[in-house]
């Protein structure tokens, strides 16, 4: 890890809350002489503050931090080799925050768009109860961006930097948590919004933990039903309103 890299981890552990007090103070002395420091926490607090009022405050229960901490230091990373143990295990948990808050910003740059592009195009949307993916390959690699109206179990899909194939199309599939196969929910338009209500015959939970990809089919999407490709995109549904 580079230390551009290392300082933009340790800035958004510091923002997202998971250093324990000691690193906490470390890096608030850091900050302060520290100007590539400072400006990447800046940057932090300012992707993240979007998410701030988009989730209810949740009590957690009594003890339970000091039940984790217990766990924790129950494991055997002061055994041989625990240098090496504790230093693997700070770096997954950096590569878990990275992940945690690409997906986050992900999530609300998307809300922004979709509302943004509803305005532009003068397109009716349902308010309540959205929740919204990004599928991507990767955090730096938005391809499509899919909302859903709970409510109404109506389905959004708008591309985002997926170019069109010649005599190919783009299909959106379910994949539920479940087993079993993959659903189809239609093929996406090469330009503009798709809107259809496609999960209407889904229960919420399903819509809801279901991971969603998207394959490049014949054009008019595949003729088996099932898909004929590897997904190119994924993401899953985090919730966008309160």
């Amino acid at each position: 890890m580079s230390d551009a890299e290392e300082i933009e981890a340790l800035a958004g552990e510091y923002v997202l809350g998971t250093l324990n007090a000691a690193e906490r103070a470390a890096v608030a002395a850091r900050r302060s002489r520290e100007p590539a420091l400072e400006a990447a926490i800046l940057t932090w607090e300012r992707r993240l503050a979007p998410l701030d009022g988009g989730a209810p405050t949740v009590e957690p229960p009594h003890g339970l931090f000091e039940r984790i901490m217990t766990e924790i230091e129950g494991l055997p990373a002061r055994e041989a080799g625990g240098a090496e143990i504790i230093e693997l295990s700070r770096r997954l948990r950096r590569w878990r925050t990275a992940a945690l808050a690409g997906g986050a910003v992900a999530a609300t740059l998307a809300v922004a768009l979709l509302r943004e592009n509803f305005r532009d195009e003068g397109v009716q949307r349902p308010e309540a109860s959205n929740y919204v993916a990004v599928l991507q390959k990767d955090a730096a690699s938005p391809a499509f961006l899919v909302e859903v109206d709970f409510d109404s179990r109506i389905l959004t899909v708008r591309p985002v930097a997926a170019a069109g194939q010649p005599g190919k199309s783009y299909e959106l599939w379910m994949i539920p948590d479940k087993p079993g196969p993959p659903k189809s929910l239609g093929v996406i338009a090469d330009n503009g919004f798709t809107v259809r209500p496609t999960l209407s015959g889904y229960d919420a939970s399903v819509v809801e933990n279901a991971v969603y990809a998207v394959t490049l089919e014949p054009r008019g999407g595949s003729p088996t039903g099932q898909p004929t490709s590897p997904p190119l995109w994924t993401g899953k549904l985090v919730r966008a309103t309160p």
